[in-house]
């Protein structure tokens, strides 16, 4: 099996074996046995996953974000029906709900079957719902439900504003303010977002817009914070540059990780996006206490040690990288 990531570099599995393989209404979907990774997932002959480094990417795309916010409680995942962000997420004992949007169905069930260790069982947990259609749509429908249920709290609380200046202490007042509170709590928000899609230049292009990160931000809750994959500096150096341009255009606070993927071959990037949370100003102190407070001692890459080098850009690639961006204001 071999990759091309450019029109000029092929690296691959030349031993690789298949095992499975299911064209849905989508791409087509591929498990192989390869000796240095153990079994790998394709879609449309991309590589997407394998048993034998998946922990690298999905603590990265998860664990960063979700340290720096102080307790998330709700997450959405969009695509990620190999199922291995919910199971990171799962990890911090705060999360309560966890929405997983993924296109194919046949995603989730062929890696269910095949690399069912990247699950771990995520999807039989009763904090995650699994959504299958399209992300897009998903996170429309939540905004303008959000939107709905805003202007319903609005007209609770001036409800019991009213019945408050009417009857102080009566069941009346009571109960608007009862309605008015589960209103407010029942928005659509999370306070973390994985966007774990498949690449821009794939039937996903379309969420890797400005225009899609503010419908993303109309979900986002107060101090939430987004994870996103944004390729190989070597190989994509444009894409990256470009979609970093558009997530500092949305966000006021955008970083960069990177970290060696085997299975992709290269240095591959990293950013997490928010209006509030920086997760690169994390101590290694402060996130081994918040690790420690969360119980999570089971990570096989990212630790306290790793944080600050995984947030720094070695000065080749600041460069590479410095041919495409916008020039700061």
């Amino acid at each position: 099996m071999l990759f091309q990531p450019t029109a000029d570099a092929v690296y691959g599995f030349p031993n690789a074996r298949r095992l499975a393989h299911v064209d849905s209404t989508y791409q087509r979907i591929e498990v192989w046995d390869t000796p240095q990774l153990g079994r790998m997932f394709t879609l449309d002959g991309r590589p997407m996953t394998s048993t034998g480094d998946e922990f690298i990417y999905h603590e990265c795309m998860v664990h960063p974000a979700a340290l720096a916010h102080p307790s998330p409680k709700t997450a959405l995942v969009l695509g990620g029906g190999d199922g291995g962000a919910a199971r990171q997420l799962l990890k911090h004992p705060s999360i309560e709900r966890i929405v997983v949007a993924e296109l194919d169905a046949e995603v989730v069930r062929m890696t269910r079957e095949y690399l069912a260790e990247v699950q771990g069982g995520a999807f039989d947990d009763p904090r995650v719902e699994l959504v299958v259609g399209d992300a897009a749509h998903y996170v429309a429908a939540a905004a303008e439900a959000g939107a709905a249920h805003a202007a319903a709290a609005q007209v609770a609380a001036d409800t019991a504003t009213a019945s408050d200046s009417a009857h102080a202490a009566g069941p009346a007042a009571a109960q608007a303010r009862a309605a008015a509170r589960g209103l407010a709590t029942a928005t659509t928000q999370f306070d973390l977002v994985v966007f774990d899609l498949t690449p821009p230049d794939s039937p996903a292009a379309g969420l890797y817009t400005p225009d899609f990160y503010m419908q993303l931000k109309r979900v986002m809750s107060p101090g939430a914070v987004l994870s996103l994959h944004l390729g190989s500096p070597y190989f994509h150096a444009e894409r990256v540059a470009g979609l970093l341009d558009d997530l500092r255009d949305t966000f006021a606070i955008v970083r960069t990780m990177h970290t060696f993927i085997p299975l992709y071959g290269s240095l591959w990037m990293m950013a997490t996006a928010s209006d509030t949370l920086d997760p690169a100003a994390l101590t290694a102190e402060a996130l081994a206490r918040r690790l420690a407070a969360r119980k999570i001692d089971s990570l096989k890459h990212y630790d306290p040690a790793l944080h600050a080098g995984l947030f720094s850009a070695s000065r080749s690639v600041r460069d590479k990288l410095s041919q495409f961006l916008k020039p700061s204001s």
